[in-house]
């Protein structure tokens, strides 16, 4: 039985380029349009995630966002000691803060420090108030869906700052420098 490519159309169409010229084309569109988000990925996302936060925080300052109950319960349980209008002002406040210093390219190491703490408070109703958060085994209701989508948001924050780390650590390569966070030695 004889292979394809010894039928004269097979090699017209295959060898000779006719689908070659497309595939390259193709190729060289796909390649430009990745290298185009490659270089708007880092930056839309700092917008995307300090929009987020920051929009977040203006609405528990003015006590309008829909996940305040949630918030007063965490409150009512963790932080009863504060009056709860100097709570949420502060609460609401630092996910402002958090948003803007990831606006900043070399301070991400600061609102990532600063977002432990937040996930945690974020996440605990999950575990500590499952009556608030679960329908059932594994199945959240609005509120844990809610809570659970923080996950992306944490995933884009590792994102931006190990992502604007690395950018930095390869600029610096070529020289022994100080890039603020370590001592980058060169391979010479």
């Amino acid at each position: 039985m004889k292979g394809l490519s010894t039928f004269p159309i097979y090699n017209l169409i295959m060898r000779q380029g006719f689908f070659s010229g497309i595939n390259r084309r193709r190729i060289t569109i796909e390649n430009s349009f990745f290298s185009f988000l490659r270089r708007i990925s880092l930056p839309l996302s700092r917008i995307a995630f300090f929009l987020v936060f920051f929009w977040f925080g203006i609405l528990k300052m003015m006590e309008l966002s829909p996940a305040l109950g949630v918030v007063h319960t965490i409150y009512d349980h963790t932080a009863w000691f504060i009056p709860w209008n100097i709570f949420i002002l502060m609460f609401g406040a630092y996910e402002c803060i958090i948003g803007i210093i990831f606006l900043f390219p070399g301070k991400e190491k600061y609102a990532l420090y600063m977002l432990v703490p937040h996930a945690i408070t974020t996440f605990g109703p999950l575990l500590v108030l499952p009556a608030l958060t679960w329908k059932g085994f594994m199945v959240p209701n609005l509120i844990g869906q809610y809570i659970i989508k923080n996950l992306v948001i944490i995933a884009l924050a590792i994102f931006i700052g190990t992502y604007g780390r690395v950018n930095r650590f390869q600029k610096n390569k070529s020289a022994n420098v100080y890039s603020g966070d370590s001592l980058v030695i060169s391979e010479k």
